[in-house]
């Protein structure tokens, strides 16, 4: 067995060759380079069986001509290919063919022809066989002649390098239970400021938990007219009010507007869990009469509308979609848009996430999935990232978006910059619903292709804003994979917005990414509050204080998860 695999190599290369380049007089050199391909096409063409075997004679060798070419018959007799090889091919075969073919026995009675499957012993085949094997023979050939086609192609259609295209973040927008503005927010978080009390909006009595980051005060005049207003779940209010907001924030005035091409604005905001409010109110209207259901229940309940409804308000026809995956959701939108401007696809991209989730359907679903914390009695010292004591999530809504825009687009206009997207990346854990991979080896992975994929070294890397979310296992495996990619860098500095704004599902990462962003632009990072007790595996001298520290950022990295074992990472720079 491996002498003969040793053999083939040489033999098949030393056949293709003589396939390729065998002519018996001269050959249109405008005619492929397959004899066989140009049998098969003579043999459409009606040449006769007689007028073949007239062809054959001029050479004098068991094999046929076309065209002025010869192709011989790979099932014939050993002596055809003795002879075609020893009269007709321009050059000789190598030394190795010989010792082969003599140690092998390779044309012997069965040799060649059990080598493509045949055998000498069926010399009386009936018409139909013979018909099958030169099809056979010359699907075969015509493997072999284009082997050789592609050589030409690639030197002839290789593409120019062009630079890749870089990607900044020229203008924020969102809604928190810290605030509406960027600056706001951000000085909330710096001053260590919560955002989870006592849950408002309905009777939570009954629940076991009775907190939530809930929205107190929200307004969307200016922002979205009425009529919508009124009809809209308030995942989608949030979104248009925070993705205009962004607009406003980057300078896209009416005139700018009117400048833009629009073709080449898209926006990218999605939603972990859409419209439950919407949906949830017309499960209880079809109790009394479907007549009493709202007629927008289903559009307004679908993730994308939001995204939809807020191009269909801008008149943008770019890229527009949503992408839903947990509590990832925001990375994964932030990463695509960015990736549509460097393939220029867009000069302009809305992008982050939305949610809305802090009603009894919403509430009653993450308490039966044991997620949420409990600490009733102190609402503020519940989200507790990293403590001994922590024992669950607290949830929260909003809404974040980012304007990401083309470098030179973004120059053109004259558009602030706040920083620079260098990259990010997505895995699985391929693992469990809602448990980390034990050994972390998703999240190790992701951070290392976001490296990968940004060019940032990992030695730049000084601050993490981490998903965190203040649950038991989630937490320790998050902070074990960062020591492992991150832990010889010193300087490095670690929080979680959470510890204030609770976990915003799927607008937690643009909204975190905002609080990165603005980290980058104040050279402030915020604290983490009520780390008391901090687990025993961790280390304090990594992990942000409860006050804010100095910090020059060199490239920042921002982590979100979600259920599904969905893993986000995405970095941002200083623009320079």
């Amino acid at each position: 067995m491996a002498s003969s695999c040793s053999f083939t190599s040489p033999l098949c290369t030393w056949l293709v060759a003589a396939c390729m380049s065998f002519t018996c007089g001269s050959r249109d050199p405008h005619q492929p380079p397959s004899v066989l391909r140009r049998y098969t096409n003579n043999k459409r063409e009606g040449l006769s069986a007689a007028r073949r075997r007239k062809l054959s004679a001029k050479c004098g060798v068991g094999g046929e001509v076309v065209n002025g070419s010869l192709v011989s018959s790979f099932s014939g007799s050993s002596h055809s290919i003795q002879s075609l090889m020893a009269s007709c091919l321009p050059f000789e075969p190598c030394n190795e063919y010989y010792s082969s073919v003599s140690s092998l026995g390779f044309f012997g009675d069965n040799g060649f022809s059990s080598f493509f499957g045949s055998n000498n012993s069926t010399a009386t085949l009936n018409r139909r066989q013979r018909r099958l094997r030169l099809n056979r023979v010359t699907r075969s050939g015509e493997a072999m002649a284009v082997a050789v086609q592609p050589d030409e192609e690639v030197t002839t259609k290789k593409k120019p390098h062009m630079k890749q295209k870089r990607v900044v973040v020229t203008g924020m927008g969102l809604v928190s239970p810290l605030g509406h503005e960027p600056d706001v927010f951000y000085n909330n978080l710096l001053e260590g400021v919560s955002g989870i009390s006592e849950i408002e909006t309905f009777d939570c009595t009954s629940f076991p938990t009775k907190i939530a980051a809930e929205i107190k005060s929200f307004s969307t005049d200016g922002w979205v007219a009425p009529k919508l207003s009124k009809r809209m779940d308030k995942f989608m209010l949030y979104l248009l009010t925070a993705g205009k907001k962004a607009l406003a924030d980057g300078g896209i005035t009416e005139d700018v507007m009117n400048e833009l091409d629009k073709s080449k604005c898209g926006v990218l905001i999605g939603s972990g869990l859409g419209g439950m409010k919407v949906f949830y109110d017309a499960i209880e209207a079809l109790r009394i009469s479907y007549k009493k259901m709202n007629p927008f229940c289903v559009p307004f309940a679908t993730t994308n509308m939001g995204s939809a409804m807020l191009a269909m308000d801008l008149g943008w026809m770019g890229p527009n979609y949503s992408i839903s995956t947990a509590c990832a959701t925001s990375n994964f939108c932030i990463l695509n848009a960015a990736n549509h401007i460097i393939r220029g696809e867009a000069n302009v991209m809305l992008c982050g996430g939305s949610d809305a989730a802090v009603i009894p359907i919403g509430l009653g679903g993450f308490v039966a999935c044991r997620a949420l914390s409990q600490r009733n009695n102190d609402p503020t010292k519940a989200s507790r990232p990293w403590d001994i004591n922590r024992d669950g999530f607290v949830m929260g809504e909003g809404a974040g978006v980012l304007l990401l825009e083309e470098l030179e687009h973004a120059k053109k206009r004259g558009a602030k910059i706040y920083a620079e997207f260098r990259g990010g990346s997505f895995t699985s854990d391929a693992y469990h619903m809602t448990e980390p991979h034990p050994d972390g080896v998703g999240v190790i992975l992701c951070i290392e292709k976001a490296l990968a994929h940004s060019g940032v070294s990992r030695e730049d890397v000084n601050y993490i804003n981490a998903h965190a979310t203040s649950t038991p296992a989630g937490d320790i495996k998050e902070y074990q994979a960062l020591i492992h990619c991150f832990g010889q860098n010193r300087g490095l500095r670690v929080n979680s917005t959470k510890s204030m704004i609770g976990h915003l599902l799927g607008a937690a990462g643009a909204v975190e990414a905002i609080a990165v962003v603005q980290a980058i632009r104040t050279g402030w990072i915020h604290p983490n509050i009520n780390l008391e007790n901090p687990d025993a595996v961790v280390d304090t001298n990594v992990l942000v204080g409860p006050k804010k520290e100095r910090l020059e950022v060199k490239a920042a990295l921002s982590n979100s998860f979600g259920f599904g074992g969905h893993n986000s990472s995405i970095i941002f720079s200083p623009y320079k």
